[in-house]
């Protein structure tokens, strides 16, 4: 795909995209990214990575210092791009007084959108029973089900979610997940920014890790865990080392606290069993061990372990 086809087709794309607030702070970097049709897209990075700058940026909020952003084939906060995109960043504010259902009836009053959508909006994200309940009375996850609700109410073409599950409680993060998935397959494309790794490994296409503003890695969910490996643990554990190594397709054997990993296609896992039990090798277990985000995460960005529990926006 040449690069003219590419900004053409993309949901969003940046170039060169920077933000600095004075001379001493630059929240992002020469940042190039593209975000593809269809895709849910998970934007990831430690406190403070630039992840909320970069959605503010997209939406037209504020300006870069340097760069351009393009979003569904627009400027970056243009009306024909911002009638398409739906989103929400950090805590959604609504009126405390007013139900669930009457905030939906100002957000679509005043966008012009037909109040016929609340409704359905509200049953998509769980509140079908609490429409009616004034939001002062809302958790904070009830909120941030609202606020996609009132994205609903556009029916737009691109999601913007800025943490989707805070607040969640196990279940609301699970049908987070299933509201997100449902979107690509219908054709949306969702970007969403997280701390929570494990649930951006379960839904997400294609990551893109940010850290001090800069933009480390993009690539696919199997791209980023990189090679899978097989831990085996066998007796004894010398002469089951020497065996695999002698074996075809295997890229590398190395010896761990608890057995040994080796680097190969998941479908050796039975070739290599079977040469362990013809050499006399006691098999006791062997399972496939992919890279997990958090690993790769950690890989790249240098942080210490526990790190990316705690990250936010």
């Amino acid at each position: 795909m040449s690069a003219a086809e590419t900004r053409t087709s993309a949901a969003i794309e940046t170039r060169d995209l920077t933000k600095r607030y004075g001379t001493k702070l630059t929240a992002l970097d020469s940042l190039d990214l593209i975000v593809r049709p269809g895709e849910v897209y998970g934007l990831i990075g430690p406190n403070g990575a630039g992840k909320t700058t970069f959605l503010r940026l997209v939406l037209g909020l504020i300006r870069p210092s340097r760069g351009e952003a393009t979003v569904l084939g627009h400027p970056a906060g243009a009306p024909e791009s911002l009638r398409q995109v739906g989103a929400v960043v950090e805590t959604p504010a609504f009126y405390p007084y007013l139900s669930g259902a009457d905030n939906l009836r100002v957000v679509a009053r005043y966008s012009r959108h037909d109040p016929a959508r609340i409704g359905p909006a509200l049953e998509r994200v769980g509140l079908g029973d609490r429409g009616g309940d004034k939001v002062r009375g809302y958790s904070l996850g009830m909120r941030q089900r609202l606020g996609l609700a009132a994205a609903f109410l556009k029916d737009p073409q691109l999601y913007l979610l800025d943490e989707p599950t805070n607040g969640l409680d196990p279940y609301g993060i699970a049908a987070m997940r299933g509201i997100i998935r449902d979107l690509a397959n219908e054709g949306r494309t969702v970007l969403l920014s997280s701390h929570l790794l494990a649930e951006v490994e379960q839904v997400c296409d294609r990551i893109g890790i940010i850290h001090h503003g800069r933009l480390l890695r993009e690539e696919s969910m199997s791209e980023m865990r990189g090679a899978s490996r097989l831990h085996i643990v066998a007796s004894p554990p010398d002469r089951a080392e020497e065996i695999l190594r002698a074996q075809p397709r295997v890229e590398g054997v190395e010896r761990t606290d608890t057995g040994i990993s080796v680097t190969t296609a998941p479908e050796n896992a039975a070739a290599l069993n079977r040469a362990l039990v013809a050499a006399g090798i006691e098999v006791s277990e062997l399972r496939v061990a992919a890279r997990t985000l958090e690993e790769a995460f950690m890989s790249l960005t240098g942080e210490p372990a526990g790190a990316a529990a705690a990250m936010g926006s």
